[in-house]
């Protein structure tokens, strides 16, 4: 027995000092276990030890089975000694616990929250409740320095202290000094001759400190960001001609103090390319003719990669096109060193023709199958199109049913010319409940609910009941739509409503009431997939009222000072152009829209009303947007009837001529009795918009944007002609914020021309859904 315990004392430490668990050398004497001993564990739970040996009462222990209980115990990384003995045939484990992480304590972080730099320790195994490895406080020191570097604090400092506990267990802490912010003092550019520092600094996101730095954090260095901006500054160069253009070397230095850093950029600009010679070689398969026309540079101009890279893919697209959706267009510069000249030579290689084998659409779990496929317009075993997929991906996005629209086309296995179609679209919810309020500069408080589903039943068609109240309109209205009335595409709709209108609270409009009610269907016919037409008919059952203080124009078409009734049937048409990349967030795109009703000669009214809008919308940069807006309108009666004044056009407001009282603009009356002036409205108008939307600065959210704009518009009475003379004039700052509880407008506007009489408003707001 004794030979047993001290071949087995020997083995174990042989073990411990060479690390390997190999035999022992010395021979261990079979015996059967009478019992099992665990010694030394303090937290450790003695079955964990029990499961990972190899051996149980009443089996037998030998040589080779006590290797294996000696690495299964150690490779746990719960124990740094493990002992294996036996006594009398009892087997007896000593063990030696590794410390455990009772407490992590982080002291002098003020930037970052402790809870996140907890998290981040965890990753890399330091936690509480873990195995404490020392080995690992170094990988500690450096994440949690990463993370301040990560914030432009390269002066950060990190010391650790490990304190034992009871129980072994230990407690570690991390003295934090966080230090400044480093900050970008300088970027030097060398070899700049043919443009100025500022017009290369001009193109880095990163710079030095300014007065928005606070929010952009630009001038914190990232190497990242320094990557990207040596990238953009090549291809300002590579696009005014500089063909041989060169960056040399980059140094990126720091004070020893920590606090500023120096970039310094050496390049050789070389010279200004011409282009000699643009040809087309290849099988091209279009006519050469038509893909010269999507070429953008020609002989005699300065060589540009952007338009290189613009004529490659314009072809590429052309070809996708036609089927040919792996299509490789390279273009291949002959460069003449000494004339600094370059030819490129675009070659052409379509590959085999594509069709799409299959069109698979996932992630509508409430939206039925066909409601997708009808808003897709490439076609199952058609030859491929790109531009066909890509209005496919732009008509899903525009139902507003899908917070996210992926497409891809993966080959199909085994084939070199099917592709299948994959859409996944990610639903998102399109019907609500909505009690809220909203205020407005001209409404006041607006209270309101909307029960609305866009997409009723995952069948696509929409219905919405509103209930608005606000001093000036109050409306109950019920509407139903159809999108796809017939499988062409031909909608049809429903309306009823109730329409009150209370103008007294609006000084600067003519006091009168109208109530109103009515109903009517609408159809609309797709000309195209940008253009389309609709019409409707409707009955229209309006009760005027008035008083005194009226209006002489309000009053003549009444007869009275009580007021009147005004019903009317009314025939109305219109055409559509829609071309925007996005309803609410539009960057690029152009929307025209021609309307026009007139009243039936079978009721009491006796009139028609005509208007045009045409908005275009062109990007100017990748966050800067530039619009313009004109829309012009026309009204009258006929048959020797009055022409309706509730129907009159008005402007001044958030919606029209930015810095004036909401309508307030146009002819105008006085009360005989105060002598107080209010706006009529007119039978003509005339406006006009530019605009320049851009994101809020460090903001990236499409919710938040800014724009700056300029003014023009008026309405005209019957019987005074279009004067560009009367035009009044605003400019401004403009705020928008599509928020949950609505969109949200603010406007700081100058009036600019504005006449005596004239109401402007500095500031001019309004917060919640208007109905």
């Amino acid at each position: 027995m004794y030979s047993k315990k001290l071949n087995l004392k020997l083995k174990s430490i042989l073990l411990l000092v060479s690390g390997l668990y190999a035999s022992s050398a010395f021979a261990l004497e079979p015996f059967v276990v009478k019992d099992i001993r665990v010694e030394g564990i303090q937290r450790t739970e003695a079955g964990t030890v029990f499961t990972y040996l190899p051996v149980k009462v009443g089996e037998t222990m030998n040589d080779e089975l006590a290797t294996q209980a000696i690495k299964a115990l150690y490779g746990t990384g719960f124990f740094k000694d493990v002992r294996i003995e036996a006594e009398n045939d009892v087997l007896i484990v000593t063990v030696q616990e590794r410390s455990a992480i009772a407490q992590i304590d982080l002291s002098g972080n003020k930037s970052l929250p402790s809870d996140k730099m907890k998290e981040g320790l965890k990753q890399i195994g330091i936690a509480e409740g873990q195995i404490f490895d020392k080995s690992q406080l170094d990988r500690a020191e450096q994440e949690i320095k990463r993370q301040y570097l990560s914030q432009g604090k390269y002066g950060a400092t990190v010391k650790t202290v490990v304190s034992p506990l009871e129980r072994n267990r230990v407690a570690v802490r991390f003295d934090i000094e966080e230090g400044a912010v480093s900050k970008i003092r300088n970027i030097n550019i060398v070899g700049n001759n043919a443009f100025t520092m500022d017009d290369l600094r001009a193109q880095f996101m990163l710079t030095t400190p300014n007065w928005m730095s606070w929010w952009n954090k630009d001038d914190q260095y990232s190497k990242q960001k320094l990557n990207a901006d040596l990238e953009a500054l090549r291809s300002f160069y590579m696009n005014q001609g500089y063909l041989e253009f060169n960056i040399d070397s980059t140094q990126v230095s720091i004070t020893p103090d920590k606090k500023d850093i120096y970039i310094t950029v050496n390049i050789t600009e070389g010279q200004k390319y011409k282009i000699s010679e643009v040809k087309l070689a290849g099988d091209t398969i279009i006519p050469e003719e038509e893909l010269k026309k999507l070429i953008q540079l020609q002989a005699g101009d300065t060589f540009s990669r952007e338009k290189v890279t613009q004529t490659s893919k314009a072809i590429s697209d052309r070809l996708s096109d036609e089927g040919y959706a792996f299509s490789n267009v390279n273009p291949v510069p002959d460069v003449n060193k000494e004339e600094h000249t370059a030819a490129f030579t675009f070659f052409v290689d379509p590959g085999k023709k594509v069709y799409i084998r299959r069109i698979n659409i996932v992630g509508n779990t409430r939206t039925r199958d066909e409601v997708v496929r009808r808003e897709v317009r490439q076609l199952e075993s058609a030859w491929y199109s790109s531009a066909k997929i890509n209005r496919s991906k732009e008509r899903l996005v525009r139902t507003q049913f899908f917070s996210d629209v992926n497409v891809e086309t993966p080959a199909v296995p085994g084939t070199a010319d099917q592709v299948d179609l994959n859409i996944s679209v990610t639903e998102q919810s399109t019907g609500s409940v909505q009690f809220g309020a909203g205020l407005s500069s001209s409404e006041g408080v607006v209270f309101g609910v909307t029960v609305n589903q866009n997409n009723f039943l995952g069948t696509g068609n929409r219905v919405t009941a509103q209930i608005n109240t606000g001093k000036v309109n109050t409306t109950y209205s019920l509407s139903y739509t159809d999108p796809y009335f017939t499988p062409d595409g031909v909608s049809r709709g429903f309306d009823v409503y109730r329409r009150d209108v209370d103008t007294s609270s609006i000084s600067s409009v003519g006091t009168y009431n109208t109530s109103s009610y009515g109903g009517g269907v609408r159809f609309g016919i797709p000309l195209n997939e940008r253009d389309g037409f609709n019409f409707g008919l409707a009955a229209d059952f309006t009760t005027v009222d008035l008083s005194s203080q009226s209006p002489k124009q309000y009053i003549d078409f009444c007869g009275n000072t009580k007021g009147c009734s005004s019903d009317s049937v009314v025939a109305s048409a219109g055409w559509t152009h829609d071309s925007r990349d996005s309803v609410q967030y539009t960057t690029s795109g152009v929307l025209q829209r021609l309307s026009g009703e007139v009243s039936l000669p079978v009721l009491d009214l006796q009139y028609y009303k005509t208007s045009y809008k045409h908005a275009w919308y062109t990007p100017i940069t990748k966050d800067f947007t530039f619009s313009l807006n004109g829309e012009i309108g026309y009204a009258d009666s006929y048959g020797n009837e009055k022409y309706p004044f509730f129907k009159n056009f008005f402007m001044g407001g958030v919606g029209s001529v930015r810095g004036y009282n909401n309508g307030s603009l146009g002819p105008r009356d006085f009360d005989p009795i105060t002598g107080q002036s209010f706006a009529v409205g007119g039978t003509k108008s005339l406006l006009g918009n530019a605009e320049l939307f851009f994101p809020v600065p460090g903001i990236s959210s499409k919710q938040f944007r800014l724009s700056v704009f300029a003014d023009a518009g008026n309405v005209y009475a019957k019987n005074e002609a279009f004067n560009m003379g009367d035009l009044r004039y605003s400019t401004g700052l403009g705020v928008s914020w599509f928020s949950p509880f609505g969109p949200l407008k603010l406007v700081f506007a100058k009036a600019l021309n504005s006449k005596p009489g004239d109401d402007t408003q500095v500031l001019q707001f309004q917060l919640g859904q208007q109905f």
